[in-house]
Order: structure tokens, then C-alpha cells, then sequence
């Protein structure tokens, strides 16, 4: 009897350009000779004979294609039945696999309605790879977006990397792919293959939702449980939105996991998550700093991006270990009161072809056009903000970082170059928005949407953007207009004070408004003050070379510089190895300078700001009221000539205060009268020239205020003035 599919079909089939092959494959009701009988297909190329099991019988299916269509006709079965397929391969070594193609849709309504409306934050839970089991049957459900595609498969290590043996079915109105493949677990690699009507051959794309990818150069994806992991840090989430309130101490140790320290021996590779944990946690405990923020750890396929041009958003990169061992760092972390920031990168994503550029081969997570699309200055393409696939992806991706791994604050990299069209680009190099303007409306919308997914889904979770222009409201509510961020990287800041540092401190008087412009718009945004990686790469020198003078100086103008960012409104970050002053520049392809620490300079650098951290975090001065005028008074900033400021911090009880006072000069003043709120005793809570820091030691060891206005309060002290160094006073109780 012959087949009743047409030689059309059964080639498209055969050469795998049918689009449609759940209409086909697997068991289907049909007409045969005027009556309705049971006809099962089955695509498998390069075998001998294919047999369908039921029960305990075995039934030969007809070969009906050279490459491989077999079909059987079941005259006497009325109802439709499992089985399993008994697969000969010319070399004899029969095995038995459950057809793919015998189970029904596993998606929901639900989750259809909401990835169609594009409001679908928790797409994790259904896109990518799951191991799933149906009908007493476990295997791996896979779901991916290609509106534009003709065909998909999934390709893997369990089908030879063959696209025409699993191909998936398509849901027309939301452009999602799906497939149930039986006996596929935790492991198995996969990659999906994707016929687009516009480019031949078919592509080969990684899993733009997969939960862990291969070791580079390899860029398979692979089929990863994520839900397994026993966590131990419910005490801390418990109390984390207290603990990261505005009013609380944020002191941030930024680190890139594969520089911090390497293996030592012939082979010094990378620590992975859980060594890094043990060795990173005691340390940065140690030191007294309450978070850590970690550049992406996304996978990405190549090292020096830092981890910024990502290929795949949901797998923590393999470079380190796998999830567990993640979850494992972010759980020791909690467990020691260390909050847990990722470098989130939503701005744009590399190029590479396994990846999300040109995913069906049309523009699907990028602009098609250029002007709109690309980063010509990154090689990277830019996310189109306006789809809805675009929206599901990236919101549900920021969601997953705080499902699955816990993480505590995400900062958004690149805000800057997602709000402005013009961003970095010439005349006829952009394309205005609808009101011919040069703001990114929907990306906009977007950031938005994504903080206020964020704090709905886990409020105690925050959110940090790296922002470098003047934009208003970046960290105020969306529903008053802002972009919704719960702190703003304070860029100008950071600039105008390293600028003025480098400068020998003979020619400083003659710029002391760089060092006090900041105050001008200090409380307009909530601020970290940022010494990031930027600041120690690309010639920039590391931050104790910035330093001007002799060794001496270098080291005393750091700890200077380190007290004034402690004791500046807003909350601190520092790069890694600039807390005991690396001195060449950052590289991710080595180790930090861990031996410098063999020297004593080093270690009082080290020590400052362990002793910095504990008194921003006892003094409720330094960190209660960082964002309001209330928490600051200037108390003398016109002292040019000797390049002094002083100022007052307060708490929110305006009695408990600290006086801070910075001398930009190497020059000792003895007697130097300074105004202060109260008359009475003063202890010195910090002197960053004490001889246990590296410093000369000068200055006082206890002070007395006499009443007597002077620089505009009631009292005044009188007090030697240390070289290139701040002191922190406190009135005794």
C-alpha cells in the first residue's frame, strides 16, 4: 500500500524544509481507502529499520524515503496509543527512543497571552530547556522565539546534530517554538538549528534562555536544573530591605571574578565560585564592607569584554564553575551579611554568531537598521526595546538573577547609551524619535518597566545606574516621572575629583571649586560614588599611580582621598586592589598584586579603609542622611590658599554630628582654627596620617572647642593640621 502523503511533502519532510511537522510526524487520523484508520511517521536518516513497541509488540514501519521517512498503517487500532521506537542503525546496534512527536503542546494560555502582550516577567520558567516529565515519560521541554523562522530544531548530542530529526511546532500568533523530547536530561547539549525564508544554510543558535552554555571556545547550550540548590541565607533575606534601606551603610567592593586571584603553581587558572567564596568572604568580612559587586557574570565568549558583550543572559559563565557553584557564592556571601550587586548589561550584546544577533535571521532582538541598532564603537548591536520579545527576555532576565540566584542589587551598565539616539554617533549617523528628538522613547519605557518589575516582584532588592549625563530623575519613583533607579552612579564626582587629586598640590588652590562643585547637586539623585574598573584601565593609570609627588605623597594623597569619599554625601564603591594600592593597571588576565601587601605602606592603605568601613558604619552621621541638605553643612570652604575644606555630617538627630576636615596640601599647619557647632571635648575618630596607616603622625590626640563664633557656628577648636591627610572629630558625650 502506498504512503498518502504527497512526493511534495515527503521531501520537504526528508530534507527538512517542512515547517510544520507535528502535522505529519507521529501517529495521525486519516483517509485511506474511503476509511479512517491510525497512520504513525517517524523522520530518523541513516538507519536500517525502525519498528514501533506496543506493549509487548513490535510493528515494522515502512521505509518510504531514501533518507529516512518511515510510516506504518494500523488498519484494526481505532484509538490512539503509546509506544516506543525500536531504531536499527546500519551498524546493527539497536536502541529504543519514545517519538517526540506523540505529545501534545505543553504551554499554557497563560503564558501564551503574556508573552503575546509582551508582560511576560517570569518567561524563565517555560522558555529555554526544563526538564519536565509527561505521561510517566521525563525528558527536556524546549520553547524558543523565532517569529521569522521556517523551520526549527533542536539539535544536540542525542540526535547527531541532525536538524531534521527534531524539528519543533510553531505558535503562529506569538512566534514561539516548542518541542518535548523524551529522554534529553541534565547535561545533554543543544543548540537550535533555525531555517529563516532570507539566509541559507540554516543558523546555529545557542539557547537565548539556556541555564549554563560549554567552556569556550565551545558555545553549545546545556540542559541545567536550576531549582536544586539547598539555600541557607533566609535570616539574611529576611532582613535585607532593612539592610539595604537608604538610611543604612553601603560600602561596595566591585571585583572581577577572574582577576581577583588566580591559582597558584604552573597552571595559575581560575579559582572557581565556591573557592573564590571561601577565600573572597573572610576577606571582605574582614574588611568590613557590606556588599560586593561582581562585573557580569553572564557567559560570554570573550575574556577581555570583561564579561560585557554577553551571549547568554540566563547561564552564569562556565569559566567558573556551574550554577550551584554560584548559588554556593551568593548563599556564603548572605550567610556573612554580604549583599550580593551583578553587573547587569541590558544596553546591548555581542555579535557573535551563536548568539542573539540575527537570531531568525532577521532583526529579531536588534534594529534592523544601523543607525539604530549598532554600537559601532563596541562592535555590539543594540536591543529594539519596542518588541515585545525584547521586554519579555530582558525584564524576566533581571527577574531570574533574583529568583534563582538570590542576587541583591542589580546595576544597569550603559544607561546612558540606551537614552540617548544620538548617543555617541554623528550628523546622519542616528534616527530621531516620533517627535523628531533625541531621546530613546522605548527604551525609556523599558528602564521603567524593568524597576518597577524589579521592586514588585522583591522589594528589597536594588537597583544602580551607571549614568554619566545630567539626565533628571534617574533615581526618583517612575510615577513621579523618574526612571525609577533606587541610586545613580555620581560620574561627575568621581571626574572632578580625580582631576583635581592628580594635580600637584601647588597648583590645587587654584581649583578647589572641582573638589566643592559636587555639593551643587549632591541630593538631586541618591549617589554611589564610584572608583570603578574604568577608572584603573586603558592608560588610566591604577588609582595609587594617579597620585602625584614622590611614594611618600602617592600614598598619603590616596589615604586623603579615600577619607573625603567616606565623608562626601552618598554611598562608596571601590574597585578591587585599589584598597591596598595596586600599582599597575587592572588586567583580567592575571592576578591582583597580592605581594604588595609584604610592605607596610600597603597594609596601612588596607587598614584605613577597613577602619573607614567600621566608622561609616558606627558613625550614623556618615551614612543616615546621604541624600537630603539636612545631613550636611559646609563649614569653611574658602581657604584656597592652603587648600583646606572643612565640613559638618550629621544624623538624623541634628546633635549627633562629626567635623570633617581635608588638607589637599603637604603642608603642616599647627593652630589651624576651624569652627565647630559645640564647645566642649573632641576625640579624633580617624587620622588618615597615623603612623598605623603610613603617615607621619602628626596632628592631635585629643582636642578642646572653645564657644566663640567662627566660620558661621558658635564654637571654634584650634588643632594641628596633618599633610595631605583628613581627620574625622567627634564631640565626646
Amino acid at each position: 500500500m502506498g504512503s498518502t502523503l504527497s512526493k511534495e511533502i515527503i521531501a520537504s519532510i526528508s530534507d527538512g524544509s517542512h515547517g510544520d511537522p507535528f502535522s505529519v510526524l507521529g501517529l495521525h487520523k486519516e483517509n485511506v481507502d474511503g476509511k479512517e484508520k491510525l497512520i504513525l511517521r517517524v523522520f530518523r536518516p541513516e538507519v536500517k529499520t525502525i519498528k514501533a513497541r506496543i506493549g509487548k509488540k513490535s510493528y515494522e514501519l515502512q521505509r518510504i524515503s531514501d533518507e529516512g521517512l518511515f510510516e506504518r498503517i494500523f488498519a484494526r487500532r481505532k484509538k490512539r496509543f503509546s509506544y516506543e521506537l525500536e531504531i536499527t542503525p546500519h551498524d546493527g546496534n539497536t536502541f529504543t527512543v519514545v517519538d517526540a512527536y506523540q505529545f501534545d503542546s505543553l504551554l499554557s494560555d497563560f503564558d501564551l497571552q503574556l508573552w503575546g502582550e509582551g508582560n511576560h516577567h517570569q518567561a524563565y520558567e517555560f522558555m529555554g530547556a526544563h526538564i519536565r516529565e509527561v505521561d510517566g515519560v521525563k525528558g527536556t521541554h524546549f520553547v524558543v522565539t523565532a517569529p521569522s523562522a521556517t523551520r526549527v530544531s533542536v539539535i544536540g548530542n542525542f540526535n547527531n546534530w541532525d536538524g531534521r530529526i527534531h524539528r519543533m511546532r510553531k505558535f503562529h500568533d506569538q512566534g514561539l517554538w516548542e518541542l518535548f523530547i523524551p529522554q534529553v536530561t541534565e547535561g545533554d547539549i543543544y543548540k537550535y538549528e533555525i531555517k529563516s525564508p532570507v539566509q541559507d544554510p540554516p543558523l546555529k543558535k545557542s539557547d537565548p534562555f539556556a541555564f549554563y552554555a560549554e567552556l569556550r571556545p565551545d558555545t553549545a547550550s546545556i540542559v541545567q536544573n536550576v531549582d536544586d540548590y539547598e539555600w541557607n541565607d533566609e535570616e539574611w533575606l529576611t532582613k535585607r530591605n532593612s539592610k539595604q534601606a537608604y538610611e543604612q551603610p553601603v560600602s561596595i567592593y566591585e571585583m572581577h571574578l577572574g582577576s581577583w586571584r588566580r591559582k597558584v603553581g604552573e597552571d595559575p587558572g581560575f579559582l572557581n565560585y565556591r573557592e573564590t567564596a571561601d577565600q573572597l568572604v573572610p576577606y571582605l568580612k574582614d574588611l568590613g564592607y557590606t556588599h560586593v559587586e561582581l562585573m557580569p557574570v553572564a557567559e560570554h565568549p570573550y575574556d577581555p569584554s570583561w564579561g560585557y558583550q554577553i551571549t547568554g543572559y540566563y547561564a552564569v559563565t562556565s569559566r567558573f564553575g556551574t550554577p550551584e557553584d554560584f548559588m554556593y557564592f551568593v548563599d556564603k556571601c548572605h550567610q556573612n551579611d554580604i549583599g550580593v550587586i551583578l553587573d547587569w548589561v541590558p544596553a546591548h550584546f555581542a555579535k557573535d554568531e551563536h548568539g542573539l544577533r540575527r537570531f531568525d535571521g532577521t532583526g529579531l532582538f536588534e534594529h534592523d537598521d544601523p543607525r539604530k541598532g549598532e554600537h559601532t564603537d563596541w562592535g555590539t548591536c543594540i536591543f529594539n526595546y519596542g518588541r515585545t520579545e525584547v521586554k519579555n527576555f530582558l525584564i524576566s532576565n533581571a527577574i531570574f538573577w533574583c529568583d534563582k540566584y538570590h542576587i541583591d542589587g542589580l546595576r544597569v551598565d550603559a544607561v546612558a547609551s540606551m537614552l540617548y539616539l544620538d548617543y555617541s554617533r554623528k550628523e546622519g549617523e542616528w534616527v530621531p524619535n516620533k517627535y523628531g528628538g533625541r531621546e530613546n522613547i522605548e527604551a525609556i519605557d523599558f528602564l521603567r518597566a524593568f524597576n518597577d518589575s524589579v521592586h514588585h516582584h522583591f522589594p528589597g532588592v536594588i537597583t544602580f545606574a551607571e549614568e554619566s549625563t545630567s539626565w533628571g530623575g534617574v533615581s526618583r519613583p517612575t510615577e513621579t516621572g523618574g526612571l525609577g533607579f533606587d541610586f545613580k552612579w555620581n560620574m561627575g564626582w568621581m571626574n572632578d575629583t580625580l582631576k583635581y587629586i592628580e594635580k600637584d598640590p601647588l597648583f590645587r588652590k587654584y581649583h578647589q571649586d572641582q573638589l566643592t562643585f559636587s555639593l551643587i547637586y549632591a541630593f538631586s539623585e541618591h549617589f554611589i560614588l564610584p572608583f570603578s574598573h574604568d577608572e584603573v584601565v586603558h592608560m588610566k593609570q591604577a588609582m595609587l599611580s594617579k597620585m602625584p609627588g614622590d611614594d611618600w605623597q602617592k600614598f598619603a594623597n590616596l589615604r586623603l582621598l579615600y577619607l573625603y569619599m567616606y565623608a562626601h554625601p552618598g554611598k562608596n564603591l571601590l574597585f578591587m586592589g585599589s584598597e591596598f594600592g595596586q600599582w599597575s593597571e587592572w588586567s583580567e588576565s592575571r592576578s591582583l598584586d597580592w605581594h604588595l601587601l609584604e610592605w607596610e605602606k600597603h597594609q596601612g592603605l588596607q587598614l584605613l579603609i577597613k577602619d573607614l568601613n567600621r566608622i561609616n558604619k558606627e558613625q550614623k552621621a556618615l551614612h543616615q542622611v546621604d541624600f537630603d541638605w539636612r545631613g550636611f553643612e559646609w563649614i569653611d570652604i574658602s581657604d584656597a590658599d592652603n587648600s583646606i575644606i572643612s565640613f559638618i555630617r550629621r544624623a538624623k538627630d541634628p546633635e549627633d554630628f562629626i567635623v570633617v576636615i581635608l588638607n589637599f596640601t603637604p603642608t603642616v599647619h599647627y593652630g589651624y582654627k576651624v569652627g565647630v557647632p559645640h564647645a566642649g571635648e573632641y576625640e579624633i575618630l580617624i587620622n588618615s596620617d597615623s603612623e598605623y596607616y603610613g603617615g607621619s603622625n602628626a596632628g592631635d590626640n585629643a582636642l578642646h572647642a572653645e564657644w566663640g563664633e567662627w566660620h558661621n557656628q558658635k564654637a571654634n577648636i584650634s588643632l594641628t593640621i596633618p599633610p595631605l591627610a583628613g581627620v574625622i572629630l567627634k564631640p565626646k558625650k
